[in-house]
């Protein structure tokens, strides 16, 4: 395996930061790493690179084993820190030549344009890294992370500050660095992670609470699916709020196919069960005399596993 994390804790005074973590990723994997605004991935990722040391536990990369005095684990990896620390006063390229020469890389010219041209930083190679957008600052960022051609990238919201142009070629980029890296991604925005990842890991206050691909989670019963059901007739919410207990029920906006001047209702659903609930709904409308206008399931997302697995639904 290129990462491997085996029962990894950090505790800050009397604050669990990450508790008795483990996984691993194997090379040419993009694995999405998610969580809640401190839930203890920014301290993974600096353990997993070394800018931090662990309480417990042990981390090897590409073979090798990971503390803060380990160099050669350390020229293994590529890191993009959320806060991507720049020297505003260097020039682009200047800021790459530093990067470089702490690499000891010999063919440093090639490495840096190489990298210019990958991170779409051309038009903006000549200029100031202060001078430079969010967007661009981040590619810099990335460029710095990728130069010394490591094995093993971790990215802690590397997305940052793009637009969507922008967004698109820096995801083809990691999804092209993935056909032959171990990447270990982090980012708030769940649609770049289902699109670029194989695979997430999700923590929560700490521990992990998943550790999947998104089609084995969306499997899972503690998925939640949305129906959404639509009837010609107005309809009381409790008639529909009894059938999936102690999930929600809600009255939306009736659906385009209901004409303006229709009593019809709509409604969403959630559920654990939805095959099991689309019966009941067909059942409730020949025992009331309901036309059902449409009725159809929304596959489980991201977003939804992503709230049901971490303290946000728990705490509503």
């Amino acid at each position: 395996m290129s990462i491997s994390v085996s029962n990894l804790s950090k505790v800050y005074d009397t604050q669990i930061a990450v508790n008795n973590i483990s996984f691993s990723i194997a090379k040419g994997e993009i694995v999405g790493f998610l969580g809640p605004n401190g839930a203890g991935k920014s301290t993974t990722m600096k353990m997993i690179t070394g800018y931090l040391g662990a309480d417990s536990g042990s981390i090897s990369v590409a073979g090798e084993t990971v503390s803060p005095d380990s160099l050669a684990a350390k020229k293994k990896i590529g890191y993009l820190p959320e806060a991507n620390p720049l020297y505003h006063d260097m020039y682009v390229r200047e800021y790459l030549e530093f990067i470089s020469s702490i690499h000891e890389l010999k063919n440093s010219k090639q490495a840096i344009e190489q990298v210019i041209v990958a991170t779409g930083l051309t038009v903006e190679a000549n200029k100031k890294i202060g001078q430079l957008s969010k967007g661009y600052k981040q590619r810099v960022g990335l460029a710095a992370a990728i130069i010394h051609d490591p094995e093993v990238l971790i990215l802690d919201e590397p997305t940052a500050g793009l637009d969507p142009n922008q967004l698109a070629e820096i995801r083809a980029l990691i999804q092209q660095l993935g056909k032959n890296k171990t990447i270990l991604f982090s980012s708030h925005i769940l649609q770049e992670v289902q699109a670029i990842c194989d695979r997430v890991i999700i923590i929560d206050k700490g521990n992990l609470v998943a550790n999947d691909t998104l089609s084995n989670l969306q499997k899972t019963t503690n998925g939640i699916t949305v129906v959404t059901v639509s009837f010609k007739e107005k309809v009381d919410l409790q008639l529909l709020q009894v059938l999936v207990n102690e999930q929600k029920a809600e009255k939306i906006t009736p659906t385009s196919e209901q004409s303006s001047d229709s009593q019809g209702t709509s409604f969403q659903l959630t559920t654990q069960q939805p095959d099991h609930l689309k019966t009941q709904l067909l059942e409730l409308s020949l025992k009331n005399k309901l036309n059902i206008v449409s009725l159809q399931s929304e596959t489980n997302s991201l977003e939804n596993i992503f709230r049901n697995l971490t303290s946000y639904t728990h705490t509503k």
